[in-house]
């Protein structure tokens, strides 16, 4: 398993020094945020940054774009894909949706099926997967709901992020993490407690870790694990959260 980054976790800061950052602090990869750092359907910011991401020997792990199913706000998909596959992404990271499934009707579930597939296929064609941001506000805000659009939309090229949801017990966010990962592609790590708005360091949480860590490995061995946000966005908090999910990694070997 391999330790990573979330761009976005560092929006106010450069690319290169995001990849310094990472560099220093021993990871091996990053998640590109399509909001600031590789915009939506500029090509060349997205070619450079792949191509500094590369030359600092990390890897490109996913494109986090910010492009929602059946959502009029969202940015054009064929942006979305031609930003990816300039930046030399494998996976794009999309939103299943702009409502919860509690305010989804069939026609609205229908909708966003049929668009997923038609994406899911545009995306294949350039061997890139798409994957399911795991969050509230979207069709995967519940675990029943998140298996269920897994399940009706079957696909090669489709598959789902996972990150603990907040407020959950350690054993109620390891049941979702099981259910999931048969299709779980990577996931986003952090340790937030009780609420989003109580950020602890990566070693409060190290108990809860290692388990999700020997669950993903029994299927997902190689699986990317980023961090994704961390206390007050400071680079020393970030690499001391690095050196823990190292080990972590290490641990679970």
């Amino acid at each position: 398993m391999k330790p990573g980054l979330v761009s976005v976790t560092f929006r106010q800061l450069p690319p290169e020094e995001i990849i310094a950052l990472c560099r220093e602090a021993g990871l091996a990869g990053i998640e590109w945020g399509g909001d600031i750092h590789v915009p939506h359907g500029d090509l060349a910011a997205a070619q450079k940054v792949g191509e500094l991401t590369r030359a600092a020997g990390l890897s490109v792990v996913a494109y986090g774009s910010y492009f929602r199913l059946a959502s009029d706000k969202s940015p054009a998909f064929s942006d979305v894909l031609a930003s990816a596959k300039a930046l030399g992404a494998p996976v794009i990271r999309i939103w299943a949706g702009q409502r919860g499934s509690a305010d989804a009707d069939e026609a609205y579930w229908r909708d966003l099926i049929a668009e997923a597939l038609r994406c899911a296929d545009l995306a294949g064609a350039e061997q890139i997967t798409l994957a399911y941001e795991f969050h509230g506000g979207t069709l995967t805000d519940t675990l029943p709901s998140a298996l269920r659009l897994l399940e009706a939309t079957r696909h090669p090229f489709i598959r789902s992020l996972w990150q603990p949801p907040v407020g959950f017990t350690a054993a109620q966010a390891l049941d979702t993490l099981r259910q999931i990962l048969p299709w779980l592609q990577h996931a986003h790590v952090f340790h937030w407690w009780p609420d989003a708005s109580s950020r602890h360091p990566l070693a409060a949480g190290a108990d809860r870790w290692t388990a999700y860590l020997q669950e993903i490995r029994r299927l997902r061995p190689d699986a990317d694990l980023l961090l994704e946000f961390v206390r007050e966005g400071d680079p020393g908090a970030f690499l001391e959260d690095a050196a823990t999910l190292r080990r972590l990694c290490r641990d679970a070997a």
